[in-house]
């Protein structure tokens, strides 16, 4: 069931995409050659307390750390680690944001020192994938217009949509319906109304979109060992178009 959020329950959802979105821009300057992932995660755990906080997906399903930190050819749910980052990684963090109940949802990648050709693209790309998904997000389209505008951008790019991770609806808890693909067809799936929050959340690969999953049962990779990247926001569909929770 599509659960319809009213105009108070998206306000609060506003207000943990802004602090979420805070914790984004922290991150930008904090990410570089020599950090852990580890550092990271701690990082954003203790700032989310500091101002009243939590992190959702801490504890979700026994999922252990406050952040997904997936490295290079980790598709997502990577395990924060003591590893040091290294100059020409990427990696994307992603988290969920509990703020006085109301939650959001975003992923961001980072270059990590001076990346390659390929790695910038694929990053470049799969950012604005993520932007022409919201393009889409519009009362009276269809969840396939949102998935075909990221799949034929990316695949015109030369880049892969991973079909085994999509996006959500949220709202009180984490995964709601609708299911949010990132591939389809123009005017299939179900029609977007105004009231609904999803994610739209490509995951790009430079190879196939394959993937293969480490045996803590969690981390996703890609099965050829390309590089993957992921962009993510959460959105309200509004009678004025898409509105962007999770940002600044």
């Amino acid at each position: 069931m599509i659960i319809l959020k009213s105009q108070q329950e998206i306000d609060a959802m506003r207000e943990s995409g802004r602090l979420l979105a805070q914790v984004h821009q922290e991150l930008a300057g904090m990410i570089k050659p020599g950090v852990t992932t580890h550092e990271i995660d701690q990082f954003v755990e203790r700032y989310l307390h500091k101002h009243g906080a939590t992190p959702e997906q801490k504890g979700y399903h026994g999922f252990p750390f406050a952040t997904c930190a997936s490295v290079n050819d980790v598709i997502c749910h990577g395990f924060p680690n003591k590893e040091p980052l290294k100059d020409g990684d990427i990696v994307t963090i992603d988290m969920v944001v509990n703020l006085n109940g109301a939650l959001s949802d975003s992923a961001w990648s980072y270059r990590v020192g001076q990346v390659s050709e390929q790695a910038d693209k694929l990053l470049t790309v799969t950012e604005k994938c993520l932007y022409l998904g919201i393009e889409q997000a519009v009362p009276g389209n269809r969840l396939g217009d949102v998935g075909h505008a990221i799949q034929s951008y990316a695949e015109s790019n030369g880049f892969s949509v991973v079909r085994d991770f999509i996006g959500h609806g949220i709202g009180k808890d984490m995964h709601e319906e609708p299911q949010v693909p990132h591939y389809g067809s123009p005017n299939r799936g179900i029609r977007l109304k105004e009231g609904m929050v999803i994610t739209i959340e490509p995951m790009l690969n430079t190879g196939r979109y394959h993937v293969k999953l480490d045996s803590d049962g969690w981390t996703a990779r890609t099965a050829d060992g390309g590089l993957s990247a992921q962009y993510e926001h959460t959105i309200a569909i509004t009678k004025d178009g898409p509105v962007i929770l999770t940002t600044l």
